[in-house]
């Protein structure tokens, strides 16, 4: 049935031209934008998650410009701590240089202010955008915001890397110990071995040595007794064979020195004084004399393997004072080098080895620590390209499959503009029948 007044062609024709039409915009518009779904209104649920993926994807970036910072921060530090052990090496040859008397050891000292002097100026200078590791200004470690980490329910916290300060200053306050000229009632009671009086009350290097014992092949044990506060223990060794700087040797004595503090025990002096004198045979010797601890017994065993004579003498004082370390392991007791005396160069041979080592581990820290940003660093590039490309998945058009429905759905609205017009030409077609 035919009808003037409802043209069902038109309608049907007209409803797939408001379809393709709106394919067609949607098509253009995935064109224009490259988004299949650019706004809340083409997918709810995946503009959602893709709009938290774009977050914590601006959110890494900013995280990788913190590790960029953080890793020169640090990258100063090591080098920083680098200098510093070269310095403190060029520091021990002149202290090694120090141990035989036949030498100017004014001058060697000149030279170890000089060396003190650059590492106080390297540590200064060791900061980067203010941010100083090795100065000792503060021991609260660096935070490095490394990563946003999100959990099943959504919420985010963020991790950091702390990098360890390292206290490499100069400048921190460490005081030199005092050996005291005090009697004891029985030095023995403090210090003593087989054959050799023990001097107290101050007495030169050379009293000590015309009290002491002869010592030829073989060895000679020590015991510490006992220990208080503010007692001082020496052992002296004389007509020792010592390392010339011309590759020669002489015949020289030496002193090692060791003040108890309240917290040391029998063992503790005992150690204390055979890493000096450790420290002064490997330094100034051939090999030919050597110190241990008796694991049994406790004493300090000194062997003569020279093949000539040396003497040994011991004093024991009281009224001393300890020498204090640097706090927080920092390089003060550089400050109180003095080489200029015998018993200062064996006393910074001694502790010049441990100041080498806390440098090399400072910057074995910071090396570590550097190395761990920026695997850190290169594993957040690596995330954020992956973040991007699985939004680029869930979001964007895929442009050939956009082209080739575009070219289609054009050909569909040309034609269905010829069938709207064909609909509504209809409705004249029945005035013929009234002809």
């Amino acid at each position: 049935m035919s009808s003037i007044l409802t043209n069902t062609s038109a309608m049907v024709a007209l409803q797939t031209m408001r379809g393709i039409n709106k394919n067609l915009a949607q098509t253009q518009n995935e064109i224009s934008t490259g988004k299949s779904v650019s706004n809340a209104r083409d997918n709810a649920a995946v503009w959602a998650i893709s709009r938290t993926m774009e977050s914590d994807v601006n959110g890494f970036k900013a995280i990788g410009d913190s590790l960029s910072l953080g890793t020169s921060t640090v990258a100063v530090a090591r080098q920083a701590a680098e200098t510093v052990t070269d310095l403190l090496t060029q520091m021990k040859g002149r202290i090694v240089a120090a141990q035989e008397e036949n030498v100017d050891r004014e001058k060697i000292q000149t030279d170890i202010v000089a060396l003190s002097n650059q590492i106080s100026s390297v540590v200064g200078a060791a900061q980067f955008n203010g941010q100083n590791l090795v100065d000792g200004s503060s021991t609260d470690p660096m935070r490095i915001l490394s990563s946003l980490d999100r959990n099943s329910q959504g919420n985010v916290n963020p991790a950091e890397i702390e990098v360890s300060r390292q206290n490499l200053s100069v400048t921190t306050p460490v005081d030199a110990q005092d050996f005291g000229s005090g009697g004891l009632g029985d030095p023995d009671d403090f210090i003593a071995a087989t054959g050799v009086d023990v001097v107290t009350g101050g007495a030169s290097m050379e009293d000590v040595l015309d009290d002491g014992a002869t010592l030829g092949a073989g060895s000679l044990a020590i015991t510490i007794g006992q220990v208080s506060q503010g007692t001082g223990y020496e052992i002296v060794l004389g007509d020792i064979e010592i390392n010339t700087p011309d590759g020669g040797t002489a015949i020289g004595d030496r002193n090692f020195q060791y003040v108890a503090s309240a917290s040391d025990g029998t063992a503790d002096v005992a150690r204390n004084l055979t890493n000096q004198m450790n420290a002064f045979f490997g330094a100034a010797t051939d090999g030919q004399y050597s110190v241990s601890i008796n694991e049994t017994t406790g004493a300090i065993e000194i062997e003569n393997t020279s093949g000539e004579d040396i003497v040994i003498g011991l004093q024991a004082t009281g009224g001393g004072t300890a020498g204090s370390t640097a706090s927080q392991g920092g390089l003060g007791e550089v400050d109180n080098f003095d080489v200029t005396t015998s018993t200062g160069a064996t006393q910074a041979l001694a502790a010049i080895d441990g100041l080498i080592d806390r440098s090399i581990d400072a910057a074995a820290a910071f090396g570590s620590a550097q190395s761990r940003i920026d695997t850190q660093s290169e594993f957040i590039k690596n995330l954020t390209d992956s973040l991007t490309t699985g939004i680029g998945a869930m979001v964007d058009a895929d442009m050939e499959a956009a082209s080739a429905r575009l070219q289609a759905l054009q050909v569909q609205q040309q034609l269905a503009t010829q069938s709207l017009s064909i609909a509504n030409q209809q409705p004249q077609n029945i005035l013929a029948l009234f002809r």
